[in-house]
């Protein structure tokens, strides 16, 4: 029953057979990296990995992998913008004021998301994913409400059409029949050998024109209220890959470009360690048929005198050195070109929160270091992490229903900055009228308030009950110009004319009160 045609677990092995190529040479990357990333099948909770001799694998991947994440989740910051469709967009040309109220609102949905992000621990999952992204080339993030999760390439299966869109994912994990629905446990129990503790749980996920349907699977058998229905943009599945290959399933990991530096530093490296070791041993040879005997040397302190021949002692030394410095200068050449393989350099403060000029910094390393991968990750991560994000915190009620001409829009590279690119872009504009034209021209035919208004969305500030609206503004200017004509009206006044006036005041109201 396990291995019929049509069950998920059946699927699974048919699609293995694609993805084992992949997995090995994931693996080897692995092994000269960090070897607990991506280990061999047969490895548990108690397994002890091998250290390789080289770290700086293991260093140019986790340095890598953060400036990946700053790039890709930068905190504090949103790497993205909700947008309105070029229709829309047109029609609200001739009305300023709505333009602006749309912007200000989708400002205050974007600092919504990138609240929820900030809370919740979804960096760490991502921090890891890109880890295994980089060594393996191939990852699973799996996003719900509890948080992220990660696959390693042995535990899942993916098929991809053509153009790289996903047909169908399967995943596998193992798991005590305990934690399955009553409903199936018995079921199960029964189909299991009798020392069996563990079960296998698959999850199929198939494309069906517009939508994903999801199931799950134990033992050939489907698993209650497991079943679900997603549209393509909302699936909380993101196959990720670091190298996109057309017409293949999976991608190709940095590491693999490397591996033959990452090998031959390994190689060198124990080497050098070995040959170190047995150079700094040292060995005393006595002569067999001298009079020095080699106990009484060997027993004797520094400083007592024994009988025997200074030449029957000789000390036995590797003289190596030479091919030591070899080995040595050329493991100095490849940690140099993998330090500049690996962005290892210090272009980026170790610090918690980074400036949005920093940022930029990695972003524009990450283009030009790593050929474009940044902008794959752009599309193939972020823009699905965003829109499943907004998906699951409108389930929970924490987003308003946006009408479908609101998108998120995640712009690559450099102007993955987001609101905040539109904010330099203001800046420079107002500094190129004022130099070129002059202030006067400023003052003149820009709106004030508008820019001041724009510039805080850019910078994503709540404007509310912040900036004066038209209304304020005018009340205010009345109520100066009314203070500046009472203060003109006084100093014209004679005093003795306001002394009589305010005598014939008090006598009307004495009148009046008798």
């Amino acid at each position: 029953m396990d291995n019929d045609k049509g069950t998920a677990q059946s699927r699974y092995e048919n699609l293995s057979r694609d993805r084992d190529n992949y997995l090995e040479r994931a693996r080897e990357c692995s092994r000269f990296t960090i070897p607990m990333l991506i280990p061999e099948s047969d490895t548990t909770g108690t397994t002890r990995f091998p250290t390789p001799y080289s770290g700086v694998g293991a260093r140019g991947v986790n340095n890598l992998a953060s400036k990946l994440l700053i790039a890709l989740l930068p905190p504090n910051s949103p790497f993205f913008r909700l947008r309105i469709d070029d229709y829309t967009l047109k029609e609200l040309e001739g009305n300023q004021n709505l333009k602006t109220d749309i912007e200000k609102g989708l400002s205050e949905v974007e600092r919504a998301i990138m609240t929820d992000i900030e809370m919740s621990a979804d960096r760490v999952a991502v921090f890891e994913a890109l880890k295994i992204l980089i060594v393996g080339g191939n990852c699973l993030l799996h996003i719900t409400d509890e948080g992220v999760r990660t696959f390693n390439l042995n535990q899942y299966v993916v098929k991809r059409d053509q153009t790289g869109n996903i047909l169908e994912i399967i995943t596998k994990e193992t798991l005590s029949p305990e934690t399955l629905p009553l409903e199936i446990q018995s079921a199960v129990k029964s189909r299991l050998e009798e020392d069996a503790k563990t079960v296998e749980l698959f999850t199929h996920v198939r494309r069906q024109k517009k939508f994903y349907v999801v199931n799950q699977e134990v033992k050939g058998l489907k698993v209650p209220n497991s079943t679900g229905r997603f549209p393509l943009d909302k699936l909380g599945y993101i196959a990720l890959r670091f190298t996109r290959i057309d017409g293949e399933n999976y991608g190709r990991s940095f590491c693999e470009e490397y591996l033959g530096d990452l090998s031959s530093l390994e190689y060198l490296t124990k080497s050098i360690v070995s040959g170190s070791a047995a150079a700094a041993k040292v060995l005393f040879l006595c002569n067999p048929n001298s009079t020095t005997r080699a106990r009484k040397l060997a027993e004797s302190n520094s400083g007592d005198i024994i009988e025997g021949n200074a030449q029957d002692v000789s000390v036995l030394q590797v003289n190596k050195f030479q091919d030591f410095r070899v080995a040595s200068e050329t493991i100095s050449r490849i940690e140099t070109r993998l330090q500049i393989a690996f962005l290892i350099n210090a272009s980026i403060r170790d610090a918690e929160r980074v400036t949005a000029a920093e940022i930029a910094l990695v972003s524009k390393e990450l283009e030009q270091g790593l050929g474009g991968v940044y902008s794959i990750l752009s599309q193939e991560f972020q823009l699905p992490y965003i829109q499943r994000k907004m998906f699951l915190m409108g389930k929970r009620k924490k987003l308003p229903i946006l009408p479908d001409t609101v998108k998120p829009t995640v712009i690559t590279g450099l102007e993955a900055l987001g609101r905040g690119n539109d904010r330099q872009k203001i800046i420079e504009f107002l500094q190129t009228l004022a130099n070129t034209l002059g202030a006067e021209v400023v003052q003149k035919y820009i709106n004030v308030s508008e820019a001041i208004s724009r510039l805080a969305i850019a910078d994503g500030i709540e404007v509310n009950g912040l900036i004066k609206d038209e209304d304020e503004i005018a009340s205010m200017q009345q109520q100066q110009q009314l203070q500046q004509v009472a203060q003109d009206t006084a100093k014209n006044i004679d005093p003795q004319q306001a002394i009589n006036a305010a005598q014939q005041y008090y006598n009307t109201q004495q009148q009046q009160e008798q």
